[in-house]
């Protein structure tokens, strides 16, 4: 049986409090590329998913983007407040408590483009990411972007730990979607399929890829 939602927040809830720098405060090299493709397009606002402590969120806001950063663990965004105050951010960071299960709490065509990085490959399954990528298609605006990255199944961890269907597989309490290619595919429904883009991360490393897709 895969853990329950109540089960994987607790779980990060208490791992942000217990290492309130656990990602560093560098920002990850698919934030990096996410920017530099929004700031070619023009984009103004960005509904990040899965925030984290906010290293991405800090970057994109001294980008010159205003971020709606949402998560679901309570430490994390307060963690991202305290930290847009001190950096003069505040106005162009607004964080919101949200789990990516239910309906988006943003109006119909209200962001300029969405930003992820390894929310989609959580403990959702194949149809619970297809009904928060349809409401992606919703919030986000004709001509938008969404840009996600989600570990594969060329990573060394897929197959490891222990299975709970669906390409799902739990390691130290974190339940990962691995995506092959065929998911990435399926979850374009809506979008334009602009690249996909494979990239390591980490020291063991994890395996990558960085989806960018055009709202039709």
């Amino acid at each position: 049986m895969t853990p329950t939602e109540d089960e994987q927040r607790q779980h990060w809830s208490a791992t942000f409090a217990a290492h309130p720098e656990m990602y560093g405060e560098e920002p990850s090299e698919a934030a990096v590329a996410a920017a530099d493709v929004f700031a070619v397009a023009g984009v103004t606002t960005v509904l990040e998913l899965g925030a984290g402590q906010g290293r991405d969120t800090l970057y994109l806001a001294h980008r010159g983007f205003h971020v709606h950063a949402v998560d679901y663990a309570l430490e994390g965004l307060d963690a991202i407040g305290a930290k847009a105050g001190v950096a003069g951010l505040a106005d162009r960071v607004t964080v919101a408590l949200h789990d990516v299960r239910q309906h988006l709490p943003f109006a119909d065509a209200s962001v300029d483009a969405s930003y992820s990085h390894m929310l989609l490959c959580m403990a959702l399954t194949t149809p619970e990411l297809e009904r928060l990528v349809a409401d992606l298609r919703r919030v986000v605006r004709p001509g938008g972007l969404v840009v996600y990255t989600v570990r594969t199944t060329d990573d060394a961890h897929y197959g490891a730990g222990i299975a709970h269907g669906d390409d799902m597989y739990e390691h130290g309490g974190f339940v990962v979607h691995f995506f092959d290619r065929a998911l990435i595919d399926r979850l374009v429904a809506g979008f334009a399929l602009v690249e996909v883009t494979e990239f390591t991360e980490g020291e063991r490393p994890r395996m990558l890829a960085r989806v960018t897709m055009r709202r039709t």
